[in-house]
C-alpha cells in the first residue's frame, strides 16, 4: 500500500531502490551492482536476494527517489495484540 515516487531520468547507481523489470516481471527492490555481480535485494530480510544471471533480462524502469508509507494500524494487527 506504499506510493512511490521514480525518476526514470536518474542513472541507476548501486545501493538505489529501483523499480525493476526482471525477465518481464516488474518489482520494487535495491539494486546492488559489485565484485559479485548484479542482485536485488528485498526490504524484507524473509526474502532471499535475487541473482540476475547473464543469461536474464534486466530493465531498470527508474530510481524510487521517495515514498509515502502508511504507519496507520491494520484491523489484523490489532486483532493479534488483542489476543495477546
Amino acid at each position: 500500500g506504499d506510493i512511490v515516487l521514480v525518476n526514470r531520468a536518474l542513472e541507476p547507481q548501486s545501493g538505489n531502490v529501483v523499480i525493476a523489470c526482471l525477465d518481464g516481471e516488474l518489482t520494487l527492490k535495491r539494486l546492488v551492482k559489485d565484485r559479485r555481480g548484479v542482485r536485488l535485494l528485498a526490504g524484507n530480510p524473509d526474502y532471499a536476494p535475487i541473482v540476475v544471471g547473464e543469461e536474464q533480462e534486466l530493465v531498470v524502469w527508474g530510481v524510487v527517489t521517495f515514498s509515502i508509507h502508511d504507519h496507520r494500524m491494520r484491523k489484523a494487527v490489532t486483532r493479534v495484540a488483542k489476543a495477546a
